[in-house]
């Protein structure tokens, strides 16, 4: 069974940094790649960033690119999401995803069919 445990969010000023981490266990075959995406209150989810287990193929929102970085480890099945420069409307619930999208389309949300629990993150300006 997949477990995705997210951790690291928290309260921070603008141009601050926060790094958010999604421990996996029960993957194994099953996943391709994992992903963070976020949602604001009054918002639809969206896709933040994506990096895939094996290749290290990554993808980033353009709202973000430069900002985040985006890291696995996977003799840990651990996965990183480095904030930098963290504006107020980075402001949402950040949840981790594992699945198995098309390299191409790891932005895609219909490819991830586990989802780990949210972990606010809360920039103040």
């Amino acid at each position: 069974q997949v477990q995705l445990v997210a951790s690291g969010g928290g309260l921070v000023q603008a141009g601050g940094s926060l790094r958010l981490s999604c421990a996996a266990s029960g993957v194994g075959s099953s996943t391709s790649a994992m992903g963070w995406f976020r949602q604001a209150p009054g918002k639809e989810r969206e896709f933040v960033a994506a990096i895939s287990w094996t290749g290290g193929t990554t993808d980033y929102a353009d709202a973000v690119k430069g900002r985040f970085t985006i890291s696995r480890d996977n003799a840990k099945n651990t996965v990183h999401l480095q904030m930098n420069s963290l504006k107020p409307e980075d402001t949402a619930v950040y949840s981790c995803a594992a699945g198995r999208p098309f390299s191409t389309r790891l932005y895609d949300r219909r490819f991830y069919n586990y989802w780990g629990q949210g972990t606010q993150v809360t920039v103040s300006s």
